[in-house]
């Protein structure tokens, strides 16, 4: 069932290792797949949730990061509680080469559906202290999506070509359509243009807001053009910290906070550090993990984990390196 497969993968990590690392969760390679992998992905972890871990993890994924960096992350609906800390997102911006935060206009009615109202967002929620580029302010061009089954290309902000690299800096949290949002729903959802690329991700048939594992398979082809896109210049940090069952786009009306703060992942492989992510919360007790694990199998949010494999965008099996 693929439902459960972070709960088996963290079963059968445990039988082959007799237990589980003090700070990690170290996967078992329990398929006919992970035998033909050379090597395993690395993903690096900290339990210091903080500006400061943030930039440890960022200076062990930062490579291939040169030029002018597009900075995607979540800017949130106004007053949203759970977004990255503002001053966080500050002390780090001075490790990365010419940034700017980067986001695109959305879909649904609200005050981030158009430029001039998301800037007054922007500014409501405290992203003055460096560029804010809305990719598709001045329109949107086409990525190719090599592979996809639904999708031949997608529209993302325009002003992506104005980027050498990107930092894919993510607050990991569950999500009212994709079950959760990691590395993959930041960048594909999050580079779509509002117009035009995001109705494509959505919309199955004449159904606009289409969930289920077709939008899934849909919202990773997004992922793999903005991927492709970047090529080796382009990294991932996911934040698992006041992780809601709701996205950021829920604004103040998101869930309360059930999930515990885990601890900061950092990889350049997408697939690793959203696996990673998953399975850390799948090994919660079930208490702590309960609501967070509902919200991503109701919504077939595995799916994202899976296709993603399909379309050979990273490897699923990994090894983890505390910092």
């Amino acid at each position: 069932m693929a439902n459960s497969l972070p709960r088996r993968r963290f079963l059968n990590g445990v039988a082959a290792t007799g237990a589980l690392a003090a700070a990690s969760l170290l996967p078992g390679a329990n398929s006919a797949w992970a035998a033909t992998q050379e090597k395993k992905a690395t993903v690096f972890f900290t339990r210091d949730i903080s500006a400061e871990g943030l930039r440890k993890l960022y200076a062990r994924v930062n490579g291939a990061i040169t030029g002018k960096v597009a900075v995607k992350l979540h800017t949130g609906e106004p007053n949203g509680p759970n977004i990255l800390p503002r001053e966080w997102v500050k002390a780090l911006l001075p490790d990365v080469p010419n940034p700017a935060i980067v986001e695109c206009n959305v879909l649904y009615p609200g005050p981030r559906h158009n430029t001039e109202d998301h800037r007054k967002t922007l500014a409501t929620n405290g992203w003055n202290f460096c560029p804010v580029d809305i990719m598709d302010a001045d329109g949107d061009i086409n990525l190719p999506i090599q592979g996809g089954k639904w999708l031949k290309e997608v529209a993302v902000g325009k002003n992506i070509l104005n980027y050498d690299s990107m930092l894919v800096l993510t607050h990991f949290k569950g999500h009212s359509m994709g079950g959760f949002g990691g590395s993959l729903k930041n960048i594909a959802i999050g580079c779509a243009s509002g117009k035009v690329g995001k109705k494509q991700l959505h919309s199955e048939g004449a159904q606009t807001w289409a969930g289920g594992p077709n939008f899934m398979e849909r919202m990773v082809e997004g992922g793999k053009a903005v991927v492709d896109h970047f090529g080796p210049r382009i990294t991932y940090i996911n934040v698992l910290r006041n992780m809601s069952v709701d996205c950021d786009c829920a604004g103040t009306g998101a869930a309360p906070v059930t999930t515990p703060d885990i601890g900061i992942l950092a990889s350049t492989d997408i697939l690793t550090v959203d696996q990673a992510s998953v399975d850390m919360v799948y090994a919660l007790p079930e208490a702590q993990r309960h609501d967070l694990v509902e919200r991503i199998e109701s919504r077939s949010g595995l799916r994202q984990l899976e296709y993603m494999k399909i379309l050979n965008m990273g490897n699923e099996q990994y090894e983890i390196v505390n910092v």
